[in-house]
């Protein structure tokens, strides 16, 4: 994503964690495209979407909580993930398809004809980090 295309918005930083940087490298800059950027043996910093995301390598990783219930389906608390357009969201998704990454969520219509209509899927990265990955049939709709 190019900074000077992002009008209006700010950037975030999230920092997570992760069993293993190799993993991790594979999983989002082989199969999702992310940019790599700083990284140490026990961390790395990429670009998630134009946004940036820093891995650190840790042996408590929480197991996610199912207690998040949006259109009936139960949804992992916590998650992240993005926005995409539906151009993005069917390239990601048949990367998914395409390298048998399973899907937690699998792609699908949430508010099929009412406001605030997307689509959305959702998958665990390598380390158990539930990922969502959404886009709003209409973006003014959004919030």
């Amino acid at each position: 994503m190019n900074l000077e295309n992002q009008v209006l918005m700010n950037l975030f930083h999230y920092a997570f964690k992760v069993k293993d940087l190799d993993s991790t490298r594979q999983f989002y800059m082989d199969t999702l495209g992310c940019k790599p950027g700083r990284s140490t043996q026990s961390w790395l910093d990429f670009e998630f979407f134009g946004h940036q995301l820093s891995a650190h390598i840790s042996q408590e990783i929480p197991e996610p909580d199912y207690c998040g219930l949006v259109d009936g389906i139960k949804v992992p608390i916590p998650h992240f993930g993005c926005l995409l357009s539906t151009e993005q969201f069917d390239s990601i998704r048949q990367k998914f398809e395409s390298s048998g990454i399973d899907f937690l969520v699998k792609p699908q219509t949430r508010y099929k004809g009412e406001r605030g209509e997307q689509q959305t899927m959702f998958v665990f990265d390598p380390s158990g980090n539930p990922i969502e990955f959404k886009s709003f049939k209409d973006n003014e709709e959004v919030f």
